[in-house]
């Protein structure tokens, strides 16, 4: 149980001592016992009833209004959680053509889904959307997909995501950057962290071609080991993610070139 508020577990403690305190105190005064006794009587049994029998007694009786208010916020803040809006990451391939998106809106409006972010990627089968949504909690990946295949969403992929994809794309883009600039070494880290990829680390499966050739797949030149590869199982890449990869392996190869012209000039 919450704590209960001082100012009613005062209220308790009262209502729990006084009658107690008034009746042995109307009962010594009716029979008369000796000075020392009085005092002895009354200490020992005000005592004895009011720690082990009458408050803990009060405190069971009174006890859903002493915790009423932290009770109250307690199922306020489980309202609030349960009824807290789930964050989902969408991408979609739509006909480039008008009212297409606005369809897409209006099905994901059906579900109460509130769009925090949106980018278009042009691609040759159409546009690829990727979209950052909240829905309520009752809305899961399945009513989402249903929705979104009704608008004529194709290659539709759903992931439950956290407040960090809202993060401005193009910040990210920069502080990734000055990251590769700082430490040319970072850059596959760098492309991996922009892109959410993996970076393949099996020479053989590269050589002999045995990586998916889905548009999962990505590689860019490395300005040391000639060929970073990356793959992403389920999200193929889009030209504008590729191509914000390759410019990120050209900063990195400007820095490089700085630093091997700067000790040679000293």
């Amino acid at each position: 149980m919450p704590h209960p508020h001082r100012l009613r577990l005062t209220l308790a403690k009262l209502a729990a001592i006084l009658p107690v305190e008034f009746a042995l105190h109307a009962a010594v005064l009716a029979l008369h016992p000796p000075y020392l006794l009085t005092v002895a009587l009354l200490a020992l049994t005000t005592t004895a009833l009011v720690i082990w029998v009458v408050e803990p007694s009060a405190m069971r009786l009174l006890r859903r209004w002493l915790h009423a208010p932290g009770n109250h916020l307690r199922r306020q803040t489980h309202d609030e959680l349960t009824q807290a809006p789930s964050l989902w990451r969408i991408r979609v391939t739509l006909d480039d053509r008008s009212g297409e998106l606005e369809r897409l809106t209006h099905r994901l409006a059906d579900l109460d889904a509130n769009i925090l972010g949106l980018h278009v990627h042009p691609v040759d089968s159409g546009v690829r959307d990727e979209l950052v949504v909240s829905t309520p909690d009752s809305v899961g990946a399945d009513e989402l997909l249903a929705a979104i295949g009704s608008a004529g969403g194709r290659e539709v992929h759903v992931w439950p995501t956290t407040a960090l994809a809202l993060v401005d794309g193009q910040t990210e883009a920069l502080n990734l950057a000055a990251r590769v600039v700082a430490d040319p070494a970072e850059l596959s880290h760098a492309v991996a962290e922009l892109l959410g990829a993996r970076l393949v680390t099996d020479q053989l499966a590269v050589a002999q071609g045995m990586l998916p050739q889905d548009g999962t797949m990505l590689k860019i030149p490395s300005p040391w080991s000639g060929l970073f590869v990356f793959i992403r199982p389920g999200e193929p890449f889009t030209p504008a993610e590729s191509a914000r990869a390759h410019r990120l392996a050209q900063v990195a190869e400007l820095a490089r070139n700085l630093e091997e012209d700067c000790p040679a000039k000293s």
